[in-house]
């Protein structure tokens, strides 16, 4: 009778506990927006790396 009454009360701790997180397999978010940001920074300098080294050139020029 005792170890069914221990048996109960696993079974109930078991089914009443909060479930456990595991966020090991997530990305974290800085992660994330580190990529992006790189990703959209690759994007523009591909489509626009003529007109981006033009306006260096000439900010720089300009300083001088």
């Amino acid at each position: 009778m005792q170890q069914l009454a221990h048996l109960i009360t696993r079974l109930y701790v078991a089914l009443n506990a909060p479930p456990r997180r595991d966020d090991r397999g997530d990305v974290p978010g800085w992660v994330l927006v580190t990529v992006m940001s790189a990703g959209i920074v690759m994007a523009i300098w591909g489509l626009a790396e003529g007109e981006l080294t033009s306006m260096l050139r000439s900010a720089l020029n300009s300083v001088k």
